[in-house]
């Protein structure tokens, strides 16, 4: 059994055709590209269940390609979550979790993403919805109505229910990517696309998870990354495992970014070294040639 991860780093996919000369090594198939993503790092945001169910073998697969040490962090489908607002859909939640049951105890964190118009009048459908889980089974929400983020009644009675049921409060930290010039087609679809919120740097369970949205340029990012480089450490001195999810614009250099910022962490608590891409390494074995 290893010793457990200080922290796990991770990107918000694992499947992307620019990634191929660096992370995963030419000649490599899509089918292969989790296997190669899970030996370099320790978790996944799962998009993809946000979008459309798999398949069962889809999910063997999944499972066949990553160790018992690597954590998804799958989405529930939109259908639960925007669609229908948490709300009578209980045979749906029954049939999705049927259907991970194959990789339940690869789960780190099963996230429930809430819409803008999810506000505070909503919050006792979010409780009921939550009840619908077994106690073990590790539970992040992700807010963005702007009641959530005044630091007002409704967001303290919010943070007080997470952190008595132990649950996970998501933190978007977009500063980076809204720093920007909105000068390529990426900077400006991420612009539209992601939330514009504050960042409230508050853990109300165990596996505090932070979505990290890069700026373009790599080095940009250091300004906005080190209060995180305290607020991290102090977490982990606590017994807790954050989850730091890395995101750039169009993500091409999104395993760059997540390769640096974990260096720099390294420079504040002792982390066991990421190992390098298996890509990097079959192009250095051809220079040698």
């Amino acid at each position: 059994m290893t010793n457990p991860l200080p922290i796990r780093l991770g990107l918000t996919l694992w499947s992307h055709p620019q990634w191929q000369q660096t992370l995963y090594g030419r000649g490599t198939p899509a089918s292969g590209r989790l296997e190669k993503y899970a030996q370099v790092f320790h978790t996944v945001e799962g998009n993809t269940t946000f979008y459309a169910s798999p398949s069962p073998t889809t999910v063997a697969n999944w499972k066949a390609a990553t160790g018992p040490d690597f954590r998804f962090t799958f989405k529930l489908p939109k259908q639960i979550t925007h669609e229908l607002m948490l709300k009578g859909c209980e045979d749906l939640l029954n049939h999705f979790m049927q259907l991970m049951a194959p990789l339940h105890e690869r789960v780190g964190l099963w996230t429930i993403q809430l819409p803008a118009a999810f506000g505070p009048e909503h919050l006792p459908a979010l409780k009921r919805f939550c009840r619908y889980f077994p106690t073990s089974f590790p539970l992040g929400v992700e807010v963005r109505h702007p009641a959530f983020f005044q630091k007002g009644p409704e967001e303290k009675q919010f943070n007080q229910w997470l952190a008595e049921t132990q649950t996970d409060r998501i933190i978007m930290d977009s500063r980076p990517v809204f720093a920007a010039l909105p000068e390529t087609d990426a900077v400006i679809d991420a612009q539209k696309k992601k939330p514009r919120v504050p960042v409230h740097a508050i853990s109300t369970g165990n596996t505090p998870m932070i979505r990290f949205i890069g700026h373009p340029d790599i080095t940009h990012n250091d300004t906005f990354f080190t209060p995180w480089l305290q607020k991290l450490p102090e977490w982990i001195a606590q017994g807790k495992q954050p989850y730091l999810m890395i995101h750039t614009p169009d993500n091409q250099l999104a395993p760059e970014l997540a390769q640096h910022l974990y260096h720099q962490l390294q420079q504040h608590i002792r982390l066991p070294d990421l190992p390098p891409f298996p890509g990097s390494e079959q192009n250095d074995q051809m220079t040698m040639f």
